[in-house]
């Protein structure tokens, strides 16, 4: 017994020095998942993200990225929670509002928000909600009161283009239609070109740094009716923010709740998480690299050329408002329930 006892212990103590004293991603392959198709926001980020990340991890790997889009990023999360291993090879970046649908219960959530390995936060960024300019719909005031809703398109029903629309409705009184289905950004954004639908909630980060918006802010071809920070965004200076529509149409205080627990994913905007129970040593290795990406001079030259905005956030804030932000009193679940449409 004493011999068998010995042997283990040489066993473990063994491998722990293998593992010390050999780079750990020596020779390896790494992936980053994206829950959206190619060129999309996210998918802009991942790939600005691996062309530096492999510098900082011990070993040096390479680093591929492979999009999985579908269901507003639920595929990739799904995937990441339960078939990736936890090995440290596969991260991914995805929405940071997918904890609504754990917290009304979705039957396609797979996941438990809280259990992933966060490894940081590329940016923050609040919310706006656009409207083509040429549409009957100039102010709040003209949703509220339209006989027709607009339409608003969204790839899912767990991401801001469709959860401040149906907030505004939620809290406000505000009419909107809103169409899901659609696989990426870039085809909801084709869809209000078209005609097809008028407006669409998107982050302000992702508003302000590609096109069409460049294009279309130039000549007039939306306009932003609401932002959903605390402030008025120095750049939407004549956009009232959410919270002053609370205010204008004196809200009661569960909408208000709902309103911050719903405008939290704002904070942690550009999420990156790993499988849970992923190794202690493995999250400490990529939560410095991802640390050390986020201040590299070559990755802001990239994430400049490509506008994005930085504005990082370490993985272990990032876990602590994740468990803040899961922890929410059954008035408020029930309201997001409502919400989403269980």
């Amino acid at each position: 017994m004493k011999k068998l006892l010995l042997a283990l212990f040489l066993s473990v103590t063994w491998n722990h020095f293998l593992w010390a004293q050999t780079p750990y991603y020596q020779g390896k392959t790494m992936t980053i998942v994206v829950g959206t198709v190619a060129g999309d926001v996210y998918d802009l980020y991942a790939r600005a993200i691996a062309l530096t990340l492999g510098k900082y991890l011990p070993g040096n790997p390479n680093i591929i990225v492979q999009n999985m889009p579908g269901a507003g990023h639920m595929i990739a999360a799904n995937y990441l929670y339960g078939v990736a291993k936890p090995d440290g090879l596969t991260i991914g970046g995805t929405l940071p509002t997918l904890y609504f649908e754990q917290l009304i219960g979705r039957a396609e959530v797979k996941f438990d928000w809280t259990k992933f390995s966060w490894i940081g936060n590329a940016t923050k960024s609040p919310q706006v909600l656009y409207m083509r300019a040429d549409a009957p719909y100039k102010t709040m005031d003209d949703v509220r009161n339209a006989k027709e809703p607009p339409k608003c398109g969204t790839t899912g029903t767990s991401n801001m283009g469709y959860f401040v629309p149906k907030l505004l409705s939620e809290t406000i009184g505000a009419k909107f239609n809103v169409i899901a289905g659609y696989r990426g950004g870039s085809e909801v954004d084709l869809a209000v070109e078209k005609g097809e639908i008028q407006c669409r909630s998107l982050s302000a980060e992702a508003f302000f740094s590609r096109e069409p918006f460049h294009t279309w802010r130039k000549k007039g071809f939306v306009r932003v009716l609401a932002q959903g920070g605390k402030q008025r965004d120095e750049r939407l200076p004549d956009a009232p923010t959410i919270y002053e529509f609370l205010d204008k149409y004196k809200t009661p205080e569960l909408g208000r709740r709902l309103t911050t627990a719903l405008l939290a994913g704002g904070e942690f905007h550009r999420p990156y998480i790993g499988p849970p129970n992923l190794r202690p040593e493995n999250v400490k290795l990529l939560r410095e690299a991802f640390a050390s990406v986020m201040k590299d001079p070559d990755f802001l030259t990239e994430a400049k050329k490509k506008r994005l905005d930085i504005d990082p956030t370490s993985g272990a804030e990032v876990e602590v408002l994740v468990k803040e932000v899961m922890n929410q009193p059954k008035d408020v679940i029930e309201r997001l329930k409502v919400l989403m449409g269980r």
